[in-house]
């Protein structure tokens, strides 16, 4: 077999942590080789992330070359008290890893001879960085959104939304290939671009069972005198997946039946901004039901999810068009997951096409007590591990592409 050639551009690979997103470059990367596809890493120098674990650098292959380019973020490292100019936030606050990331990436070009580049969003510098090395090396590009873009709502600042499209036009006029992860995303953006609905694929985000190995099931952890526990594990935005009706819904139980108190348990693992979800857990009145946890290793965030009660997701209406890749870590373990989103959205008939649970909107508390008052009145909905849906697949489909490209 012929050994091919693929420079993959990611700002979310280890150390980075914090977000899910990280896995796919990763276990792309890990799976590549066993279809022909030699990866070359391009991404950002370990001090640009906000968060950094060593965790899964172990998982990089020793073979694979990782390039890492200098990006300073606007927030932490370009601002005055706290205070920083907009323009060099935009299209994302990495914007200055664009030039050190085109040298580095012509000399891994220079050096590796690959013979297509892949980036990916939502780090939209990734993308402006793949146009620019395409267009000076005529390398065919591919571009994969695991989020969309630019769309109705999002980013709400217009000099953001404006960004945003201006490289969301630059993909779509000129790469080879567009990868999204859902197929609504896809029917969307070819109903948007009509002339690039042939280059849109669907590879859909996935786990890899290798890197998570789930061991022989065990029981639900329920009794009498333990209490439920929901577990939110990874980021939460407020404007994507505000939990403040969740809040609200377990505020009226307690007001209801403050027994409930000793009964039910809901963890954040790792939301990102904190000391806002803090606030609003104190605002609602439910500390003695709801807290928040600090970030811990990828492995051991799997095992705790083996030993929560009950998984949570949320996502708002306007990420109709996508799937939380949390969603496929949560579907591995075969434990039940409550669904908070909206039932037009994707991830509410993903998450129903798995049979991974309950399902409520994210913004009708009353809706949301009923589904808590199910999980803790009746026995928990028996889930199996989402085994199909792995990077082993995943992998297979994007290696096609490559090839055909």
């Amino acid at each position: 077999m012929k050994r091919r050639g693929v420079l993959m551009i990611a700002f979310h690979f280890p150390p980075h942590s914090g977000s899910s997103g990280i896995q796919r470059t990763l276990r792309f990367a890990q799976r590549l080789p066993a279809h022909g596809w030699e990866p070359i890493v391009l991404t950002a120098s370990n001090w640009s992330y906000e968060h950094t674990s060593p965790a899964l650098l172990g998982d990089i292959p020793p073979t694979t070359p990782v390039y890492r380019a200098w990006a300073f973020d606007a927030k932490r490292h370009l601002s005055l008290r706290g205070h920083y100019l907009g323009a060099l936030a935009r299209p994302d606050r990495w914007r200055s890893w664009w030039l050190p990331a085109v040298i580095h990436g012509l000399l891994a070009i220079r050096k590796h001879k690959p013979d297509v580049i892949w980036s990916t969003f939502p780090i939209a510098s990734a993308h402006r960085i793949a146009a620019t090395l395409s267009r000076l090396t005529g390398l065919p590009w591919v571009a994969d959104l695991r989020d969309p873009m630019a769309h109705d709502g999002y980013p709400r600042e217009q000099a953001m939304w404006d960004a945003y499209a201006k490289v969301e036009r630059r993909v779509f006029s000129s790469a080879t290939a567009i990868v999204t992860v859902t197929e609504g995303c896809a029917a969307y953006y070819a109903a948007r671009y009509p002339d690039a609905a042939s280059r849109i694929h669907v590879i859909k985000n996935a786990h890899d069972p290798e890197a998570t190995p789930i061991p022989a099931r065990r029981a639900l952890p329920r009794d009498d005198k333990a209490p439920l526990t929901l577990l939110h594990s990874g980021i939460v935005y407020p404007w994507e997946r505000d939990p403040r009706a969740l809040l609200g819904a377990v505020g009226a139980l307690l007001a209801k039946k403050p027994e409930l108190a000793r009964q039910l348990r809901i963890v954040f693992r790792a939301p990102g901004d904190e000391a806002w979800l803090s606030a609003e857990i104190a605002a609602a009145g439910v500390g003695a039901v709801v807290s928040v946890a600090p970030a811990i290793p990828f492995r051991e965030a799997v095992a705790e999810m083996l030993d929560a009660s009950v998984l949570l997701i949320l996502q708002a209406g306007n990420c109709n068009l996508q799937i939380p890749a949390k969603l496929y870590e949560y579907a591995h373990t075969g434990r039940p997951v409550l669904t908070l989103s909206d039932p037009s959205g994707e991830t509410w008939k993903e998450s129903q096409r798995l049979g991974l649970g309950p399902c409520a909107p994210l913004d009708d508390a009353r809706a949301i007590e009923g589904a808590l008052i199910n999980l803790l009145t009746r026995p928990l909905p028996e889930v199996s591990p989402a085994a199909n849906e792995d990077y082993v697949a995943r992998t297979g489909a994007l290696a096609a592409l490559l090839d055909a490209l």
